[in-house]
């Protein structure tokens, strides 16, 4: 299964993919910024029942003219990956007859050393096709932790926030990433909203990842959208389960998924609040309609 930290890594170039050609800077490979893009389909699969898919594909069209960019996100070395990323070249080449680039994005410092060897195909006597993937991976990719640094360029905080996910620098990247997403204005609300979803899925399973879901329960209260009211309230959910596990308060199955369940942000900050105090979770839901089961 595919997860939601591996659709973030290459989705931010969808979302920004003139985030590409400042990404590639950290590489030292100058390319020139495209003046538009067409997003092509990714499935790469022939007549036969082999089905074949890049990640992402993108047709980058620049003033020095155009290129086929098809960004992978790798999550662990993987033997049989370099084959199948020289069939996505040598396919989209013939396909398009424009010269294609492998972007790998790994989170992982190991796999991105694995993924940025030359893998050289054919008999040791003569070599006849090299495959030279661009990587980026934690040492790639800068710790953007400056709030004035991150609203220059939301996006590759993004790609930041992800790759150095279980690095020290993440909280103060994610502090940074709050603060220029708080700085949009009420029209980039979506554009805020989709920055959120991908940071999110790009933390994954993480530590991190807890602290996203308290910024933006917190710092993100002026947007309204139904993601960012979701976001809030799952946040709020997790700080309400933790509270009333620390003050040793029994919470049922029921009660648990009472409060997982709870879409209301307003609700749930309610049901904190009386957490503060309350001895069982009968009080905390005994307030203005909603009593719980114990209640009279």
């Amino acid at each position: 299964m595919v997860s939601s930290s591996h659709e973030a890594l290459h989705r931010i170039f969808q979302q920004d993919p003139g985030l590409f050609a400042r990404a590639a800077r950290h590489l030292g490979v100058a390319f020139p910024p495209p003046v538009s893009t067409v997003e092509l389909s990714t499935d790469l699969t022939e007549t036969q029942p082999l089905e074949r898919r890049v990640d992402t594909l993108l047709q980058m069209n620049t003033e020095d003219g155009s290129f086929l960019l098809a960004v992978e996100s790798q999550g662990r070395p993987a033997p049989d990956k370099p084959a199948s990323w020289a069939y996505y070249l040598s396919y989209v080449y013939a396909k398009y007859r424009i010269p294609p680039v492998l972007l790998v994005v790994c989170a992982d410092r190991g796999t991105a050393e694995w993924a940025a060897r030359q893998v050289d195909i054919g008999p040791r006597q003569w070599c006849s096709l090299s495959l030279r993937p661009l990587v980026l991976g934690p040492d790639d990719v800068p710790v953007i932790d400056s709030p004035d640094d991150a609203a220059r360029d939301i996006p590759l905080t993004v790609l930041s926030a992800a790759l150095h996910r279980r690095d020290p620098g993440a909280d103060a990247i994610l502090n940074a990433l709050a603060k220029a997403l708080k700085g949009l204005s009420a029209d980039d609300e979506n554009t805020a909203t989709t920055f959120i979803e991908l940071t999110e899925q790009g933390l994954g399973a993480t530590q991190a990842a807890e602290l996203w879901r308290h910024l933006m329960a917190v710092d993100l209260s002026f947007f309204q959208s139904q993601t960012a009211q979701q976001l809030r309230a799952e946040g709020r959910a997790k700080d309400l389960l933790l509270l009333l596990g620390h003050r040793g308060v029994e919470v049922s199955e029921e009660d648990r998924e009472r409060i997982v369940g709870c879409g209301d942000p307003d609700v749930l900050g309610l049901w904190f609040r009386k957490a503060l105090t309350a001895t069982s979770t009968a009080e905390v839901f005994a307030s203005d309609g909603e009593a719980g089961p114990d209640a009279g």
